[in-house]
């Protein structure tokens, strides 16, 4: 006597069921706890925050893909109360890249949430041009700095010389990593005179 060939539908079932029965035995378990909602600093004195920093790390990004050097960023205060953003970097060419901005702080004038727009002026009135650059950790002598988004997806480490002292550093690493970011994905950034 022949023994009957299940379906097509029954074998796939079987399967389907066989392989949801075992995922959870190969796939390691994860914390699906989401992190804390991302606080910026409590004030940012941006009269102090003006002027030149360098880059010393970042989050990798598409639009500084072009970017292998000298990577800095200059805040100038407008008569409008804006903010002029200058970046610069070395592209691997040598030549200097140049992409210029406005800034606006969101909230009071002691808010540490700005928000930041590359695109053309006429531009401006559209929300989706401005992206936010909350100041999410400063020392008090305003000489290192880390910038970021509510997300976490954007991250930058910034210092007003282009070499930082490495216990500084480490802080500052520590701090960024109990508020929920993936140090793993930190990048160093090559600045003239440093060794990165």
């Amino acid at each position: 006597m022949q023994t009957p060939t299940p379906s097509p539908s029954r074998h796939f079932f079987r399967l389907a069921l066989a392989l949801a029965l075992l995922t959870p035995l190969a796939t390691p378990a994860q914390s699906t706890t989401p992190p804390e909602p991302l606080k910026a600093i409590e004030r940012l004195d941006v009269g102090r925050y003006l002027g030149t920093w360098y880059e010393i790390a970042k989050y990798p990004n598409r639009f500084q893909r072009q970017c292998v050097s000298g990577t800095q960023a200059q805040y100038r205060l407008r008569d409008d109360g804006q903010l002029d953003v200058i970046n610069r970097c070395r592209q691997a060419s040598g030549e200097t890249a140049e992409a210029v901005g406005r800034a606006r702080q969101d909230g009071p004038a002691d808010s540490p949430k700005l928000e930041v727009r590359f695109a053309p002026a006429w531009l401006s009135w559209l929300p989706m041009v401005w992206a936010n650059y909350w100041v999410v950790d400063l020392d008090p002598g305003y000489q290192l700095a880390a910038v970021s988004e509510p997300n976490r997806e954007y991250l930058w480490v910034l210092s007003r010389t282009p070499t930082v002292d490495a216990a500084a550093y480490q802080a500052l690493l520590a701090r960024l990593q109990a508020k929920g970011f993936d140090l793993s994905k930190l990048e160093k950034t090559a600045q003239p005179g440093s060794p990165n």
